[in-house]
This record gives structure tokens, C-alpha cells and sequence, in this order.
């Protein structure tokens, strides 16, 4: 039997189907961003050889991020940078608020609610549902889109970035408390007539039931990751967890069921992270290169991530 680490590589690896531009994008959010945003196609494919995503993938998937302005090409001589458009550090650096936190926010009992108050085509309506959705909106009926902490402005900002700016005088933002918003209907009834808490629940369990035994690994100490296998573990981490935030509006505590499993996810990948960085960047510091053959150095912030509160800090 593998070791957990390894297990885990192993059970990426035999996927039928991964979506490689979603794990590209926690790559460069994640990687590639602390290093100036920027890498050559050949070090990226490199990098991610060893989990057997073949060459062809990586570039067609970069191509399809690049169609959908996540990123930008320059060329340096016969070879290509990607660097990522304005646009998408906006999105990652939005992420990276989400992803490294330590902490849920604390809520100052106020709801913040988009109105459409306009008639909207199916197609626009849609959109619009998606594009709140990946910033953890829920929806009550079709015309009320609800979340406990957004800044609108800022979520306004981020329509506007998705190609939404003709629908904005078709929508109304308030900030009301739940006594405002008419009805018997509670906090909480608001919270599960919008969210699908279980079905969220049940995703973090299984998260914390497949990263729990790596962490043991990691704390054990006998059998010691190799920088590679750090690099990669952390990148499945990461991918993993942003695929659980992207599902999560970060319900404060208050509103949260009692033992909910978010937080101690969180926790989770905290640790394994931490643990998991300084060979990581040793194997980045040595396979990471720019087109004109450089390699750059990660920023010092890079070190701040998940370090409130941290054991190993």
C-alpha cells in the first residue's frame, strides 16, 4: 500500500477526466502569481509532467484560458511567456483573500441583496446567476440574489469584469437586516432557502477524510516528501480547496450548523500547507523558468500565507 502522499498522486493520476484549465488556474494562482504572474509554456508543462498531464493538454488548455482573457501571451525569441491579464490577477488575487485566510469574517448582521429590476433575455439572466454564483451568492427565486458580507460595489466591479456592464442599471443593491427584509422569515431560513449547506458539508467532509492521512504523513516525519512530490501535493491541495471556496459563500459562524466542517478543512489544509512550502519552492527555485531562461524569485509575502495563528509559524 502507498503511502498517503503518494496515494493521493496516484489517485490524480488514474482520473479518467481532469479539467486541466481549472487545475492550470491554481497553478498560476497559487505558483505563479508570488513569482511576478508570469511563465514560460515550457516550464509549466514541465512542471506538471509528472502527474501525467501530457503536453498536448496544458496546450490547449492555456490556449482556452487565453481565448477566455484569463491569460496573455508574449513571445521571447522562439519561445512564449503567459502571463495573466489584468482581468485574471484581479480574479486571483480576489481568490487568494478567500483561499489563505485564517479566520471566517465576523458579520455585522446586515444582508446584502441584488434586485433585478429589469426584464432580462435567458441568456443574460443565466450569466448573471453564474457570475454571482463564483462570488458565493445565493439565490432567492429568480430575482433576488443574497449574501451576508459581500462588498456590492466590489461585486458590481466583478460583473462589470465578466462581461456583464449592459445588465448593471437592471439591478438593485440593498443592505438590509433581516427585519428589513419583510416576512417571518429568520436568518437562518434565509441561509437554507439560498445555500445547499449539506451538500457543501458533505464536499468538506470528504475533503478532511482524503488530506487527513497526508497531514499524518507530514507529522510523522519518517517517511519524508521529496521537493517534487511537495511541489505537486501542494498543487492538488490548493486546487482542491479553491474548488470548495468557489461552492462556499463563507457563512459566518453564526450562521453556520453546529460542528460544520468548513473550518476544520480549513485547518487542514492550513497545516499540510505550511508544511508543504519550503520544498515546494526548493523544487520551484530549480524548475521554474521565464522564457529568457530565468528564474525569478518568489515574493517575501509568499511566506505570509496561513500564518496567522499558526503552529508552525
Amino acid at each position: 500500500m502507498l503511502p498517503p502522499i503518494q496515494q493521493r498522486l496516484e489517485d490524480f493520476r488514474q482520473q479518467g477526466r481532469v479539467q486541466a484549465g481549472s487545475l492550470i488556474i491554481s497553478v498560476f494562482g497559487d505558483a505563479v502569481l508570488p513569482r511576478g504572474g508570469r511563465i514560460w509554456l515550457g516550464s509549466l508543462i514541465r512542471l506538471l509532467e509528472p502527474i501525467e498531464l501530457n503536453e498536448r493538454l496544458i496546450r490547449t488548455s492555456v490556449f482556452r484560458l487565453a481565448k477566455e482573457e484569463w491569460l496573455r501571451t508574449e513571445p521571447s525569441g522562439r519561445r512564449t511567456d503567459y502571463l495573466l491579464t489584468p482581468s485574471g490577477q484581479r480574479r486571483f488575487e480576489e481568490a487568494s483573500r478567500h483561499i489563505y485566510a485564517s479566520n471566517a469574517p465576523l458579520w455585522d448582521r446586515r444582508w446584502r441583496l441584488i434586485l433585478t429590476v429589469g426584464e432580462l433575455t435567458p441568456k443574460e439572466r443565466d450569466h448573471l446567476r453564474r457570475a454571482l454564483f463564483w462570488q458565493g451568492f445565493g439565490a432567492l427565486g429568480g430575482d433576488c440574489f443574497v449574501h451576508p458580507g459581500a462588498d456590492l460595489p466590489t461585486a458590481f466591479d466583478a460583473l462589470i469584469a465578466e462581461g456583464l456592464g449592459d445588465v448593471l442599471g437592471k439591478l438593485k443593491p440593498l443592505v438590509a437586516a433581516d427585519a428589513q427584509l419583510g416576512g417571518s422569515a429568520s436568518d437562518h431560513d434565509m441561509v437554507h432557502g439560498a445555500w445547499n449547506l449539506q451538500e457543501l458539508a458533505d464536499m468538506y467532509a470528504g475533503f478532511v477524510a482524503r488530506y487527513q492521512p497526508v497531514l499524518g504523513q507530514l507529522r510523522d516525519g519518517q517517511d519524508a516528501v521529496d521537493d517534487e512530490s511537495a511541489f505537486l501535493l501542494r498543487v492538488l491541495l490548493i486546487h482542491d480547496y479553491r474548488r470548495l471556496l468557489l461552492r462556499d459563500p463563507e457563512l459566518p459562524d453564526v450562521l453556520l450548523p453546529t460542528g460544520w466542517p468548513g473550518q476544520q478543512a480549513r485547518m487542514l489544509c492550513r497545516e499540510i500547507y505550511r508544511r508543504l512550502l519550503a520544498p515546494s519552492e526548493r523544487h520551484l527555485d530549480r524548475h521554474f523558468q521565464l522564457a529568457d531562461g530565468h528564474t525569478p524569485e518568489a515574493s517575501p509575502a509568499l511566506l505570509e500565507r496561513f500564518r496567522e495563528a499558526d503552529p508552525l509559524a
